[in-house]
């Protein structure tokens, strides 16, 4: 029997879209397979962990599952013909007299079908194979600052489900004879409802492909084992803490030659020692002199892009900000930069020198009023 998405994650069906995130990490950090090497029951969690949230981590199909289960999640699946069809069932399939039920644009449970099966992308009884999409997969990786501005390539070592080898994901030991299902009779589907018509799904016993041969040795059967592939992945500059970055085809492969799904590498940013981000700006630190600040200055500041000549004007105050228009990060859907944010720093001389002390002297005779005076509690 499916388990249940919500029950695998630990939360409520009313549980909001960042609670299923927080669960969904937390299980995945405990349940990886790189903490729990060896570990099947830890693998096979983490599967069925990955899989809710792919799930219930998208709305779109959160709401497809929350009214029709797993069903509805099938590649092909047809919402709105599934529910005229629930409506003509409910309704005992036909009206009095003879005459059949109509439903919007439908007149007969015939024409409620034929979309089901062919027009939405179910495939009829008398198919022998079903394709299906590889399940998406989600890989955590940690970048520094610095790498989060400028954008980088760089390769990822992934464990994760490929087509075995051995069957070249067939399932079926090479070789072995193919005979029909004894479960669907070899039609690749089973019937689900009873009434005048045939209601009826994929197989699970032949996967919809109508014949079976003897299991491949080296899968099981599965059409896939798990291995560790080699992946060249380039971060586009101007990702953020939690960013999603998807890589077309690289998730897990597809059955009966369906397409691969796609990876997803949700980024995490290391803090950076006088850098830091709010939305697209970038702000930092500048240590400056007395005299800078005082007469006036240009000094060398840093910046992702190199190095840039900062005026700074005279009489400016200890905490004042410089705005650089266009150095900070950039903004990934708009691809617009955001600005650099200068904070000036007045350092003074850690020195008991007395020629200093006595010009320190010298300046506090030109302040006007008590620095202090608008501090008050």
């Amino acid at each position: 029997m499916a388990k249940d998405f919500y029950e695998i994650l630990g939360v409520k069906k009313d549980a909001s879209e960042s609670d299923i995130k927080k669960a969904y990490r937390k299980l995945a950090r405990k349940l990886h397979p790189d903490l729990n090497p060896g570990d099947k029951k830890a693998e096979q969690q983490f599967k069925d962990v990955s899989r809710a949230y792919e799930c219930l981590g998208n709305a779109e199909k959160k709401k497809l599952y929350d009214e029709f289960g797993e069903e509805g999640l099938q590649p092909g699946f047809d919402a709105d013909q599934m529910r005229h069809y629930k409506k003509w069932q409910s309704a005992g399939g036909r009206t009095g007299g003879g005459q059949e039920q109509e439903f919007g644009r439908y007149h007969s449970y015939e024409d409620i079908f034929g979309d089901l099966f062919s027009a939405s992308g179910f495939q009829r009884a008398s198919s022998r194979e079903r394709s299906m999409q590889g399940r998406d997969v989600e890989y955590e990786m940690t970048i520094d600052f610095l790498s989060s501005l400028r954008g980088m390539k760089t390769d990822l070592s992934m464990e994760k489900l490929m087509p075995c080898s051995h069957c070249n994901g067939t399932g079926n030991e090479p070789g072995t004879k193919l005979i029909p299902c004894e479960v669907c009779g070899g039609s690749g589907r089973i019937n689900v409802a009873d009434g005048p018509i045939h209601f009826t799904k994929v197989c699970p016993h032949c996967n919809g492909h109508g014949r079976v041969g003897k299991p491949c040795t080296v899968c099981n059967g599965t059409g896939t084992v798990r291995g560790t592939e080699k992946i060249r992945v380039t971060i586009p500059p101007g990702v953020s803490e939690g960013s999603r970055i998807r890589v077309t085809g690289k998730g897990e492969p597809g059955a009966k030659g369906g397409p691969s799904g796609d990876l997803y590498l949700i980024i995490h940013v290391t803090s950076h020692p006088f850098l830091t981000r709010k939305g697209d700006d970038i702000y930092m630190d500048v240590p400056v002199s007395v005299r800078e600040v005082l007469t006036g200055a240009t000094v060398t500041v840093p910046t992702v892009d190199g190095d840039i000549k900062l005026k700074i004007p005279p009489k400016s105050q200890n905490g004042k900000m410089l705005r650089v228009t266009g150095r900070g990060a950039r903004n990934l859907k708009t691809k617009t930069r955001g600005d650099l944010l200068v904070r000036l720093v007045v350092k003074v001389p850690e020195t008991d020198d007395e020629v200093v002390v006595e010009a320190a002297k010298v300046i506090d005779r030109y302040y006007k009023e008590d620095l202090r005076k608008t501090i008050r509690l």
